[in-house]
């Protein structure tokens, strides 16, 4: 399971740098507008905002792709020790 989560950590992490400099290298936090009001933040903490909201968004893109790459027996596998599952359980074999 760590594995999986650092297969889509550190990419995110990767990327959310290489999209904040590109965003960034465009458009200036100090011109940036909220629901018509100038977003009065430092640009250091609109810097911040931007890679920790791109790291979230590409996470969340990468652990669905993840999700979705489960084979059956991974998603239909019962958690439950052989020994421990009640008698009536579908997935005792």
């Amino acid at each position: 399971m760590k594995q999986k989560w650092m297969w889509i950590a550190w990419p995110s992490f990767l990327m959310a740098g290489v999209l904040e400099l590109l965003v960034f290298a465009v458009v200036d936090p100090q011109d940036m507008h909220w629901f018509g009001q100038p977003f009065d933040i430092s640009r250091q903490a609109a810097y911040t905002l931007g890679f920790f909201v791109f790291w979230f968004v590409i996470a969340i893109a990468g652990a669905l792709t993840t999700l979705l790459a489960m084979s059956p027996f991974e998603v239909n596998r019962c958690p439950v020790p052989v020994c421990d599952r009640p008698e009536d359980c579908s997935k005792l074999k």
